[in-house]
């Protein structure tokens, strides 16, 4: 999938965060569909901030699009 300037490549933090990792257009109409669709479920967010951000980090990679040879 190509990045357009409206997408941020895998590993890159999210720019809407605040230093304590909230989301500044949680609920408004610009929030990207990738965030609204994503639905925490009990193996995503396990028993701790360290295991959900560690899924989160999986999930990146393994939606990163392939580099160019």
């Amino acid at each position: 999938m190509p990045h357009t300037p409206t997408t941020k490549p895998a590993g890159v933090r999210c720019v809407q965060l605040t230093d304590d990792n909230r989301c500044l257009v949680f609920g408004r109409p610009e929030r990207p569909a990738f965030c609204a669709g994503l639905q925490p479920a009990a193996d995503m967010c396990g028993a701790s901030r360290e295991h959900a951000i560690h899924w989160l980090d999986e999930l990146e990679r393994a939606t990163a699009p392939a580099l160019a040879d």
